[in-house]
């Protein structure tokens, strides 16, 4: 003997009228957590070449190549903007990195990273 009592006529198919219902609510939980995991990389990347283009400014390199070492690192479609206050050894230099994330075909819309970072120019 199983243990089971008789099923009873109503209760036949609620397994699988849950499922039905469940299953989209899954799926979706499942894509948010991939745009979100997307974005978090993102955000991360822009952030590690803003840090990495402002090094590269405070050691004296030229936009162009400030520009270069942040959109390698930023990855495809990335915008540099390199500022610059006070003159020679005596300012700051900021780099603003910022790129367009894919959110894959059901994106609720266009999502950007962006970061910023300062360092003062070295001698």
């Amino acid at each position: 003997m199983s243990g089971r009592g008789p099923v009873r006529r109503r209760e036949a198919g609620s397994v699988t009228a849950e499922l039905a219902v469940a299953l989209p609510a899954v799926t979706l939980l499942l894509l948010a957590l991939l745009v979100l995991g997307a974005a978090a990389a993102g955000q991360l990347r822009c952030a590690d070449a803003a840090r990495a283009g402002a090094r590269a400014a405070a050691l004296g390199e030229t936009a162009a190549e400030i520009a270069a070492i942040a959109e390698r690192l930023a990855g495809d479609g990335a915008t540099v903007a390199v500022t610059g206050t006070g003159t020679g050894t005596d300012g700051w230099v900021t780099v603003t990195v910022s790129r367009p994330i894919a959110a894959g075909p059901f994106g609720a819309g266009p999502l950007h990273a962006h970061a910023s970072a300062s360092a003062r120019v070295e001698p």
